[in-house]
């Protein structure tokens, strides 16, 4: 009777252990799916970033170009207001030349 008894406490024992064993894969499973949960989500963010980090670079040689075409255009205009401040200069100096030529002719006519 007690070879019986003995029997059922170790398969009793081997029930529990197996049932214990479940449970803490069950557990580490579980853990483990929230860890790959985690990581995935940290792993999204980090790819979201990259991505804004890449979108603020494009932005940066973006308003890199407009600066440069603005500085462009600046030195274009620079070249222009000299050349209208020659052009006004020469429109001047015929203004005096022809002013001279009407004292002249007016004294002329005199």
């Amino acid at each position: 009777g007690r070879g019986k008894m003995a029997a059922g406490a170790a398969a009793d024992a081997q029930a529990r252990f197996g049932h214990s064993v479940k449970g803490l894969l069950t557990e580490k499973v579980t853990s483990c799916g929230t860890d790959v949960i985690a990581l995935t989500k940290q792993v999204l963010k980090g790819s979201r970033s990259a991505e804004l980090l890449g979108q603020a670079a494009r932005n940066m040689v973006m308003q890199e170009d407009a600066i440069l075409h603005s500085e462009d255009s600046l030195r274009k205009m620079a070249i222009i207001t000299t050349h209208l401040q020659y052009q006004q200069e020469a429109i001047q100096k015929n203004v005096e030349r022809s002013s001279n030529l009407q004292d002249q002719l007016s004294h002329l006519l005199k």
